[in-house]
């Protein structure tokens, strides 16, 4: 069994790109002011970096994501 500091989410940007953030990475995102950041979309959690890239991979496929340039 994996705890929460282990996993991984993918968390969309505004630009259209898609960011692979740890658990801990994306609790950052909570601490900025709500009514002053833009709502974020969020897949997740994975147990690996692996899956979540693979994730990622079918995201960009479906237009969810950018590829990164």
């Amino acid at each position: 069994m994996t705890d929460f500091a282990s996993k991984w989410y993918i968390v969309s940007q505004e630009a259209g790109g898609c960011l692979i953030v740890t658990a801990l990475e994306l609790s950052a995102y909570g601490d900025e002011d709500e009514d002053d950041s833009p709502t974020i979309e969020c897949w997740g959690p994975f147990d690996s970096k692996e899956e979540a890239i693979a994730k990622r991979a079918g995201l960009i496929r479906s237009g969810k994501c950018k590829p990164k340039t």
